[in-house]
């Protein structure tokens, strides 16, 4: 995860609602029916947002550290770390921290503009789309993220990880995590263009092919 895109315009972030956009009669803000939260779980899920906000570095580092607890061959995908062992050595490795900030600032993306749904649909079709350059990567790994994010996000906020927050974090990394799965198996045609200024259309998720293509 971690491909970032222009953000949306500045209208569509932190504006003030306005009345158009208000479901009649119970003043509450109208989301896109294809999002899986409803209005006041997203309100509850930007507020809840900003304590892991403040603390994304350290958020990031335990989500990954309980991933690699739980799944240690994954670690072996990553060349930049996949030498560390013990937790100990994973908190004070410089290259960890900064891919899980760096996943955390997608996360973060993603969810401050959780009402804008046709941007992180994208972003995210975008973010799994990128990971076909990884040969050991599988679809797969991206669920694997799901319980240490919601573990760490428990451990961040504390006392404010209600059960009803755990429901709307859980709807949302279930979304995000189908949206990455999705972008990862997207066939969309490319258009390869080799040496000899022959081009080719090769499958998006066919690695091997597009490797072949560019080599």
């Amino acid at each position: 995860m971690g491909c970032r895109q222009t953000k949306p315009d500045s209208s569509e972030q932190g504006s003030p609602v306005h009345l158009d956009l208000l479901n009649e009669g119970n003043g509450v803000p109208n989301v896109d029916p294809r999002l899986p939260l409803n209005a006041r779980q997203v309100f509850k899920l930007k507020q809840s947002w900003k304590g892991i906000k403040r603390n994304i570095e350290e958020t990031g580092v335990e989500m990954f550290i309980r991933l690699f607890k739980n799944n240690s061959y994954l670690i072996k995908i990553f060349k930049d770390f996949k030498q560390l062992e013990t937790e100990d050595e994973m908190r004070e490795n410089e290259e960890l921290e900064k891919h899980a900030t760096f996943v955390m600032s997608t996360l973060d993306e993603t969810i401050t503009n959780i009402d804008n749904f046709d941007y992180i649909k994208d972003l995210a079709h975008r973010t799994g789309n990128s990971h076909q350059r990884f040969s050991d990567f599988q679809k797969e790994n991206f669920k694997k993220i799901k319980q240490p994010f919601l573990e760490a996000v428990k451990l961040t906020l504390g006392d404010r990880y209600t059960d009803y927050m755990a429901t709307v974090y859980t709807i949302t990394i279930d979304f995000v995590l189908d949206s990455l799965v999705e972008g990862y198996t997207d066939d969309t045609s490319l258009q390869i263009k080799l040496d000899n200024d022959q081009e080719i259309e090769v499958k998006e998720n066919d690695r091997s092919l597009v490797k072949a293509a560019e080599s």
